[in-house]
C-alpha cells in the first residue's frame, strides 16, 4: 500500500482525510435527501430497498432479500412486516421447506413500481448529478463494497 506523499502522516488523521466519515456523511445526506422523495411512496429508505429487491423477482426468500441487500435476516423481518401491515406484500412459508418464507408482492405492491419509476430521475435531480456521474459513483461504491468483502474473507483465512 502506498501512501500519497502529497499528504504528510500527522495529515493522515485528519478528519477530512478519512474515507469512513466522508462515506458516512454521504451515506447519511443521500439518504435523508430521498426521504421526502419516498414520503410520497408511503416508503422508508429501508422499505424501498426491499420493494426495489422484489420489484426485480417476486416471490423471493428472505434469505436472498438479505443477501441482496447485505443485511441481517433479522433486519429485514421487521421491515417486512410492517410491508405486509401496508398491503404491499405477503408472506408464506415455501412449500417443503418449513424454515423459509417467501415474500411476494401483492397486486398493490407491484401497481407501485409504476409511482417509483420517477424516483431515480428525481434523485439525480435533487443531488446535482448527471447518469454518468451516478454510475461512476455506483462502480466506486460496488468496487469498495467487492473490497471489504474481499478483506473480510482474507481476515478469515
Amino acid at each position: 500500500m502506498t501512501v500519497d506523499t502529497d499528504i504528510s502522516q500527522d495529515d493522515n488523521l485528519l478528519l477530512e482525510h478519512q474515507l469512513c466519515f466522508a462515506l458516512t456523511v454521504a451515506a447519511r445526506s443521500v439518504v435523508g435527501a430521498y426521504k421526502p422523495v419516498l414520503e410520497k411512496l408511503n416508503l422508508t429508505h429501508p422499505q424501498y430497498l426491499v420493494m426495489l429487491c422484489l420489484w426485480e423477482n417476486s416471490p423471493r426468500t428472505v434469505r436472498n432479500i438479505s443477501e441482496a441487500l447485505a443485511l441481517e435476516p433479522a433486519t429485514i423481518s421487521p421491515l417486512l412486516r410492517r410491508l405486509e401491515a401496508a398491503g404491499l406484500i405477503t408472506r408464506r412459508r415455501v412449500d417443503g421447506n418449513e424454515r423459509a418464507l417467501a415474500v411476494e408482492l401483492t397486486t398493490k405492491g407491484a401497481a407501485l413500481r409504476q409511482e417509483a419509476l420517477d424516483v431515480p430521475g428525481t434523485m439525480m435531480e435533487r443531488l446535482g448529478l448527471t447518469r454518468g456521474q451516478v454510475s461512476e459513483l455506483h462502480a466506486s461504491m460496488m468496487g469498495l463494497i467487492a473490497a471489504t468483502s474481499n478483506g473480510r474473507q482474507t481476515q478469515g483465512q
